[in-house]
């Protein structure tokens, strides 16, 4: 069998398309972070802190990098792939970021990337645009594996494929991360909207408003919130939503509108897609190709108004996915998982060894 550590194990993303029905695979778990408060923590990841990873690295036949090493310096990243190499244990790498949606300088991700990309044993990204894009920087094929389902599939089968009598276009301003301007978007958005019969809901995180909060931005908040006066935009404030609360949400819109100013791929594009919500994002980084929706010109300096309000009209005009693409995205992660289970095998040239789970 092989074990298989996958950075992190616990993230929706890196969990859903681990083959864990694969005889052949085990998923270790993530080890527990020195000062974690919760029992379900993974970041930061100990096996990305070199002295651990040198400690433990026997008991692992292959590393899958998705994310956590936002605060590793490229250095420390040479060291981890040095600790690798010297036991020949093969890194998969999944470039799912060209440019982290956290930080607007992009430097210390590309002097990351810088690192990694050349030296992963196979570098899988999401999209074509983002393969292309690994190639031209640093002459790697990457192997596109599509995004997987967010939804869960008994909920993209019974969803209400039936368009609203009022459409409801949402804009989700989540904590304000670093590539979201929802309030560039909002004032266009509303006219759109006005034209169409259609009406606006902004959502916000209630940490925008707590002074404990890393996220604490009350001027941006108290701005948003003034969207409120007009009639056809309905503001709500509340905590981050649960999965449940989010999959209720959007069975409350129609379009959803990503006011991202930068980044690459989006899980929140195909969470939409899986509930029937037509996505509008903008025509920088690489989401136009996860799958075609309408586009509007929206980047770190530039915005084109007229681009949006066109496609908002597209958006309601685009006929809802019927029931059958739950058994799309059903075969599609199937595949996903059997590629993963392949690569790994043909990584480590074995059917694994009895492993103990890294030790906490």
């Amino acid at each position: 069998m092989i074990a298989v550590a996958s950075i992190p194990a616990a993230h929706p993303y890196a969990a859903g398309v681990a083959p864990t029905g694969d005889p052949s695979v085990r998923l270790l778990p993530d080890p527990r972070p020195i000062d974690a408060t919760t029992p379900d923590q993974w970041w930061p990841p100990r096996l990305l802190e070199p002295d651990y990873l040198r400690a433990h690295v026997d008991d692992i036949d292959l590393v899958h990098l998705h994310f956590g090493f936002d605060a590793a310096t490229p250095e420390r990243l040479a060291e981890i792939v040095h600790i690798l190499r010297e036991s020949s244990t093969p890194l998969v790498f999944t470039v799912h970021d060209l440019h982290n949606p956290h930080f607007a300088d992009a430097d210390l991700h590309r002097r990351q990337l810088d690192v990694l990309v050349p030296a992963a044993d196979a570098v899988l990204t999401l999209t074509t645009a983002a393969a292309r894009e690994i190639e031209r920087r640093w002459g790697r094929a990457a192997t596109v594996t599509p995004h997987p389902h967010v939804a869960p599939l008994d909920l993209v089968e019974a969803v209400d494929r039936q368009r609203s009598a009022t459409p409801v276009i949402g804009v989700h301003a989540k904590t304000l991360r670093a590539n979201l301007d929802p309030e560039a978007v909002v004032p266009t958005l509303v006219a759109a909207a006005s034209a169409r019969g259609a009406v606006v809901r902004v959502d916000l995180d209630d940490a925008l408003f707590d002074h404990t909060s890393h996220w604490y931005a009350p001027e941006r908040g108290e701005r948003l919130l003034a969207f409120a006066s007009h009639p056809d935009v309905d503001v709500r404030v509340h905590g981050r939503f649960t999965d449940d609360e989010l999959w209720q949400y959007l069975s409350e819109i129609d379009v959803a509108v990503l006011p991202y100013r930068f980044g690459t791929h989006s899980g929140w594009m195909e969470a939409c897609r899986d509930l029937a919500v037509v996505p509008i994002v903008p025509d920088t980084g690489c989401f136009a190709d996860q799958f075609p929706c309408p586009t509007f010109t929206f980047g770190p300096d530039l915005f084109d108004p007229d681009s949006l309000d066109a496609a908002v009209g597209d958006a309601l005009r685009r006929p809802v996915l019927d029931a059958s693409f739950a058994d799309f995205r059903r075969h599609q992660l199937a595949a996903i998982r059997a590629e993963h289970a392949d690569l790994y095998s043909s990584l480590t040239g074995v059917t694994g060894r009895d492993t103990a789970a890294v030790p906490a």
